[in-house]
């Protein structure tokens, strides 16, 4: 499709208070990483920070509001503190409109994390509670041969922040890599659909916020925390696969 990319970020959750401050939502949170994909790609003529990208932000978890399809090319759902196998209303209502996106073929769409699990539910397969427990901070992936080719390099190493897994891949949908605790880690099918079990649009300073919160609430114990602390600083390739999000829907 041709810029300008109307991009509709659906948001299933709400930051911590430094990351709202800073960004304002999980919108500005993929506002900036869907910028700095667009300038990664060298092509100012076409797409960049500031030209070509038409980004309008809907609060699905409180507010329930969503976008006309008329209005926009792609749809892309940010991560929750939620389970996307939950059958609280407004996830049930999100599943449907996935459902509903993928009944078409002009409208694509973009999963991260919880978005890429609500992907996987709405395309019939187990979304459940991983018997590995805890993906935390920059973990590296092992890429197929199709993740290679979208990604454009060998690896790939994302911030996780997540528990919960797709356990298979729905039919007619290509694989893009795994990593010891979660085989599905990344989803794709031209044209259609890419997720992603990882977060691109995580940097330290968000991963640090929620260790730290998680920590203090039990959630996360010493030896999990001080894991996932070690390696928060460690290079991701958010940017890379930001790259990759915009090459999908610049593809005819």
């Amino acid at each position: 499709m041709r810029p300008p990319l109307r991009i509709a970020i659906l948001e299933c959750d709400t930051p911590l208070d430094r990351t709202r401050a800073k960004y304002g939502g999980y919108g500005g949170v993929f506002k900036a990483l869907l910028e700095a994909g667009a300038d990664a790609l060298g092509q100012p003529d076409l797409i960049s920070s500031k030209k070509g990208l038409d980004l309008t932000t809907w609060d699905v978890e409180k507010a329930e509001t969503y976008p006309n399809l008329d209005d926009i090319d792609a749809i892309l759902m940010t991560g929750s503190r939620n389970n996307a196998f939950d059958n609280k209303p407004w996830i049930i209502k999100l599943v449907d409109f996935v459902a509903k996106v993928l009944e078409q073929r002009r409208v694509r769409i973009i999963g991260v994390c919880f978005g890429h699990q609500i992907v996987g539910r709405a395309m019939g397969v187990k979304v459940d509670r991983s018997d590995e427990g805890w993906e935390a901070a920059v973990t590296p992936m092992e890429l197929s041969s199709k993740g290679k080719e979208i990604f454009r390099q060998s690896n790939l190493s994302l911030h996780q922040m997540h528990r919960d897994i797709v356990y298979e891949y729905p039919e007619g949908v290509e694989d893009l890599g795994s990593s010891p605790r979660c085989r599905v880690q990344g989803m794709y099918s031209a044209g259609r659909l890419i997720t992603v079990q990882g977060h691109p649009e995580f940097t330290a300073d968000i991963v640090t916020e929620i260790l730290g919160a998680r920590h203090d609430q039990g959630i996360f114990d010493d030896p999990t925390f001080e894991d996932a602390m070690s390696r928060v600083r460690k290079h991701h390739d958010g940017v890379v696969v930001a790259q990759a999000f915009l090459r999908f829907l610049l593809d005819d």
